[in-house]
């Protein structure tokens, strides 16, 4: 067995890079160690392309093992299930950094699959995962323009903290995983903590300083265990076919692309694009390869479109580089929901809602390290109509969680805490109409939702898509893209943030290096293009509504003491139950003594508060009750003072103020007897006397 192990300190813990131990079948195979997790990723590729394959057919996955962690899966069904949401954003994350790193045309099946086998609760497996798949990669045979190399960035008191520890991470404003190469970065993802354009650039490029060991352990690797990479053929054009289509499509392409509308765009690049394969196979002969002529047209349709924009300083639909597209907002359009919004950005449209809960539609998440509890979720719907395409409904796409997980980061940041707000918020997104960043539009819409829902959220927040062109000699920054633009440019980067500074931030680079000028440069249009986009917002709601919709959950908070839980709930819960039942509110208890109480209704409300104060009341010496009789014995009487389950006993001397000879000479079982607290021993049992009070008037003390 040869064994190959590369070992060294990084972020003050030792890490690890191991091959030819484990998996040894796949192409490449690589076990990364940090601290105590351990992370096994292989990488395979088939050895046969797939016919008429259009797109580089890569697929990555990321599982958490329950074992790792040392658990058992919880529910019915022992053993994993369908991909969590964080399995699903890791193995995105993995994805987006590789797949721009093959070579064009290459394509073969791959598949890349990062297993968690070991976590210890303080190393973060998932940027460990991003290392190891470019190691596997780096040292297989499949041909691969690494290594590239993940960290997160944390920022632990105004201090950088390169890959810090889940206890560092709950103390930090920033959390950003960075991939990237020797020249720069390839991959961002993360949130902040309102960074400015100058701290987000400077964070970027702390972690590209930091991973460059991780970059030399990989070489490292590579000429110990590495493989020579196989040889493949990219399939060429023939150079016909390329002149005839050069000579058919430009201006045709050229026409289409003068369309301002989407799908008149599209149809008519549809149209152009069949006319010239009919035209060109009738030239050329039957025989041409179709397929050769559609990827010549479309190759001569990017070029175009690029030199367009790089000549004239104009984009499709006659924008220039920072232009927004015409922007509309309206709230509060659904009759029912507790905050609406509908936001129109061009073509692209969301319109979005706010739900507000109780604290017991929180959302339960299971992991390696513990169980978890999310008070704000945040969903997004991506339906065929808005694409104008016909296909069938399913679950929730890869693509759809990692846009909602975008706009959840972007805006959870400005919400009010749990203590002072104490609902479980959920905002959901249906995207209508899409030509370009529907997230940034579920950003806007989710915002405006939320005010207009009587959120008290810190700071209104705004998200834009920012794109790149460059020929290496000339380059065109660009706000607002279209959905074309992203297909033809070299960067997809979406920044959310107030007035104030930046709160997410989602960066696709498909180029060699970004340089730090033309990073801060796309930083700075971002926020101008942000600022402009939040003033259109702020138009039509400047501030959240001063109170909660009318449909939605009102809450009451009071405090009880902790010894009084138990007596609020009952045995087995029967007694707040019945409050429940009673009122039709939702109550919450903690342990700490914390009853929170929601219901639409105000004077539901008042009622289960005056239920719980009675339940949870203390008798105190001195204070006098109309209580009930619930049982006579030889000795005296107990009476029940604070139902349902709070009483005392009135010894039978305590009775009356003369002799009696049994208990029922003055009050009897079920009957309403006047009672004074005259001692509460250590032991919480309570004394009552019903003699020194006989000659009050009952009726002052009756509960209303």
């Amino acid at each position: 067995m040869d064994i190959k192990e590369i070992k060294q300190e990084f972020s003050g813990r030792t890490l690890i890079l191991q091959t030819g131990k484990m998996a040894k079948q796949a192409d490449g195979a690589v076990l990364i160690q940090h601290g105590e997790t351990q992370v096994l990723v292989t990488a395979t590729s088939s050895h046969k392309a797939r016919e008429g394959q259009n797109f580089l057919p890569l697929v990555c996955d990321y599982q958490e093992n329950n074992y790792a962690a040392g658990k058992i899966p919880g529910g019915f069904f022992k053993r994993e299930g369908r991909p969590t949401e964080k399995e699903v954003l890791t193995s995105r994350l993995i994805d987006r950094p590789m797949r721009p790193l093959f070579p064009k045309g290459y394509k073969f099946d791959i598949q890349i699959i990062a297993n968690v086998l070991s976590a210890d609760k303080q190393n973060e497996s998932d940027v460990l995962a991003i290392t190891a798949a470019s190691a596997a990669l780096t040292i297989s045979d499949i041909p691969f323009d690494g290594p590239i190399a993940g960290v997160r960035v944390g920022r632990v008191e105004g201090e950088m903290v390169c890959n810090p520890t889940l206890e560092q991470s709950e103390q930090s404003d920033i959390d950003i995983i960075v991939a990237g190469r020797r020249e720069g970065l390839v991959m961002v993802e993360g949130r902040a903590s309102m960074l400015s354009e100058d701290e987000m650039a400077d964070a970027l490029l702390f972690a590209h300083k930091e991973m460059q060991p991780l970059l030399d352990m990989q070489q490292e690797l590579c000429e110990q265990a590495g493989r020579s990479k196989r040889a493949f053929e990219v399939h060429q054009i023939d150079q016909q076919i390329l002149d005839k289509v050069a000579q058919l499509a430009p201006e045709k392409i050229k026409a289409a692309v003068a369309i301002n509308e989407k799908l008149p765009r599209y149809h008519a690049m549809d149209a152009a694009r069949a006319e010239v394969l009919e035209q060109a196979l009738a030239e050329l002969g039957e025989e041409t390869p179709a397929a050769d002529v559609l990827e010549a047209f479309s190759s001569l349709h990017k070029q175009i479109v690029r030199e367009q924009m790089l000549s004239t300083s104009r984009r499709i639909g006659g924008r220039g580089p920072e232009d927004i597209r015409e922007i509309t907002c309206e709230v509060g359009l659904l009759c029912r929901t507790h905050g609406s919004a509908l936001f129109t950005r061009g073509e692209t449209q969301a319109l979005v809602t706010t739900t507000l809960g109780s604290g017991g539609d929180v959302q339960r998440v299971e992991g390696l390290s513990g169980e978890s509890k999310k008070n704000f979720m945040l969903h997004y719907n991506f339906p065929p109509f808005s694409v104008g395409e016909v296909r069938m409904l399913r679950g929730p796409s890869r693509r759809e969680i990692g846009h909602g997980a975008l706009a959840e980061r972007a805006i959870k940041m400005v919400l009010p805490d749990v203590d002072s707000f104490p609902y479980t918020i959920r905002i959901v997104s249906e995207v209508l109409e899409s030509n370009g960043s529907s997230s940034m539009a579920t950003v806007c819409g989710g915002v405006l939702s939320l005010m207009d829902a009587g959120v008290p959220i810190s700071h209104p927040v705004a998200g834009i898509a920012m794109g790149l062109v460059t020929d290496g000699e000339r380059t065109m920054i660009l706000s607002d893209i279209l959905g074309d633009e992203d297909h033809l440019g070299d960067m997809d980067f979406k920044v959310t943030g107030s007035m104030d500074g930046i709160t997410a931030l989602q960066m696709d680079i498909k180029i060699p290096v970004v340089s730090e000028e033309l990073l801060r440069k796309a930083l700075y249009q971002a926020r101008d293009g942000r600022k402009h986009i939040l003033g259109k917002m702020l138009d039509a709601l400047p501030q959240p509504r001063s109170e909660l919709s009318e449909h939605a959950p009102r809450f009451t908070i009071l405090y009880i003491s902790p010894d009084r839980i138990r007596d609020v709930i009952g045995p087995g819960g029967k007694y707040i139950r019945g409050i429940i039942e009673q009122t039709g509110v939702k109550i919450e208890v903690e342990d700490d003594g914390k009853v929170t109480i929601f219901s639409a209704d105000v004077n539901s409300a008042h009622e289960a508060e005056k239920l719980v104060r009675e339940h949870a009341a203390e008798v105190e010496v001195g204070t006098i009750y109309l209580g009930l009789v619930k049982r006579v014995t030889d000795f005296g009487a107990f009476v029940e003072v604070i139902p349902p389950s709070t009483d005392g006993l009135v010894h039978i001397s305590e009775l009356a103020d003369h002799r009696i000879q049994s208990v029922t000479d003055v009050t009897h079982e079920g009957e309403e007897l006047l009672v004074k607290v005259i001692d509460v021993d250590k032991n919480g049992r309570i004394r009552l006397s019903h003699r020194e009070v006989m000659n009050e008037d009952p009726e002052k003390y009756r509960r209303k």
